[in-house]
C-alpha cells in the first residue's frame, strides 16, 4: 500500500499555467502598491512616468508585434464577437440606469477593459505571441468603438439635459469626429496601424531597429504593473461599496460570460476564445475616470469601482482563466 501511495504526487499548484502567468502580475502590482503608500513614488513622478509607457514604450511594443503580422492571418470574428456583447451590455446598462450621463458613464464603467496596463502583459504571458495578436487586434478598436459610442451617447444625453435646462445643446457631430480622431491619433492604436502596415510590405526590421524596440517593450509591462499598484494605493475606495460592487459584478463577470456566449455562437473555438473572455473579465479601464470628470458625474463612485475592480480582478480573473483553461 505505502509503495502504492508513493506513486502519487501531489498537484504542483504554482506550475499550474494560470497561476504562473497571474502571480507576476499581481505581485508587480502589489510592489507598486507598496511604493504608492510608502511614497518611494510622488504624485507629480507619476504623471511623467505613464507618459513613457504611453508615448514610448507601448508604442515601440505594439509596432513590433504587428510588424510581422499578415491581414490574411488575422480573424476578426472575435472582435464581432466581443462588441456584440459588450455594445448590449452597455445599452442594457444605460436603459435600465434611465438615460442620462451618470446612466452612460455608470454603464461604461461595466464594459470597459483595461487592457493596456494589464491585459497585454497578461495575455502574453498567459498565452504567448498568438493570443497577444489577437488582443491586439481588439485593442486597436477597443477603445475607438466603445469611447465613439460613449461620447456620441453622452452628447445626446448632456443635449437633452441642456434643453430641459434651457440652454443651447452641445454639437454632436463635432463632438463624435472630436472622439474619432481622438482615438485614432493615438499612442495605443496608430502604432498598431503602421505595424499592420509595414507587415504587408514583407520586409524585416533591420536588428538596429528591431534590438532597440524589442528592449523599450520588455520594460512596458514591469513599469506599467507598477504604475497601476501606484494608482491603486491612491485610489480611495471608501464609500460608493453597493454601487461599486455592481458595477464590479458587471465588469469582471457578467461581461466576460456574455462574450463568451457571444464567441461561442460565432463559431470561435480555442485560443481566441479564451482570449476574448479574459479580455472581457479584466478590470475597469482609466479612460471611464476622464468621461466622469468631463461630464462632472459619479466621479468619487467611478474612482472607487476602477480601484475595487482592479482588487477583486485577483479572484475574479483567476476563475476565468482557469474556468478556460478547463474547456
Amino acid at each position: 500500500m505505502l509503495a502504492g501511495r508513493s506513486t502519487i504526487l501531489p498537484v504542483n499548484l504554482a506550475a499550474h499555467p494560470v497561476v504562473a502567468s497571474l502571480t507576476p502580475v499581481f505581485l508587480l502590482i502589489g510592489a507598486g502598491y507598496l511604493a504608492g503608500r510608502r511614497q518611494w513614488i510622488r504624485a507629480d513622478a507619476v504623471k511623467d512616468l505613464s507618459n513613457l509607457v504611453f508615448l514610448l514604450l507601448i508604442p515601440a511594443l505594439l509596432f513590433r508585434t504587428m510588424s510581422v503580422v499578415r491581414f490574411e492571418t488575422l480573424d476578426l470574428r472575435p472582435i464581432m464577437a466581443y462588441f456584440v456583447a459588450a455594445l448590449g451590455l452597455l445599452a442594457a446598462g444605460i436603459v435600465w440606469r434611465g438615460f442620462s450621463c451618470r446612466s452612460v458613464v455608470m454603464a461604461l464603467a461595466g464594459v470597459f477593459s483595461n487592457m493596456v496596463m494589464i491585459g497585454i502583459t497578461l495575455v502574453e504571458l498567459a498565452y504567448g505571441k498568438a493570443g497577444l495578436v489577437t488582443l491586439l487586434t481588439l485593442v486597436s478598436v477597443h477603445a475607438l468603438i466603445l469611447l465613439t459610442v460613449a461620447s456620441v451617447v453622452l452628447e445626446l444625453a448632456a443635449a437633452r439635459q441642456s434643453r430641459r435646462a434651457g440652454g443651447e445643446p452641445p454639437h454632436l457631430l463635432a463632438t463624435a469626429w472630436s472622439a474619432i480622431r481622438g482615438a485614432l491619433i493615438h499612442p495605443i492604436p496608430l502604432p498598431i496601424i503602421c505595424g499592420l502596415l509595414f507587415a504587408q510590405t514583407g520586409w524585416a526590421l533591420p536588428a538596429v531597429v528591431d534590438k532597440p524596440l524589442q528592449l523599450l517593450g520588455s520594460a512596458f509591462g514591469p513599469l506599467a504593473l507598477v504604475l497601476v499598484g501606484v494608482s491603486l494605493a491612491r485610489t480611495p475606495l471608501q464609500g460608493h461599496w453597493r454601487e461599486a460592487l455592481w458595477l464590479c459584478a458587471s465588469k469582471n463577470l457578467l461581461l466576460p460570460v456574455l462574450v463568451g456566449l457571444s464567441a461561442w455562437a460565432f463559431g470561435i473555438r480555442d485560443l481566441p476564445l479564451t482570449v476574448m473572455v479574459v479580455a472581457a473579465a479584466l478590470p475597469i479601464g482609466a479612460n471611464v475616470f476622464l468621461f466622469a470628470q468631463r461630464y462632472q458625474v459619479v466621479q468619487e463612485l467611478t474612482t472607487a469601482s476602477m480601484g475595487l475592480s482592479t482588487v477583486l480582478a485577483l479572484f475574479s480573473l483567476s476563475l476565468v482563466m482557469l474556468v478556460m483553461s478547463a474547456l
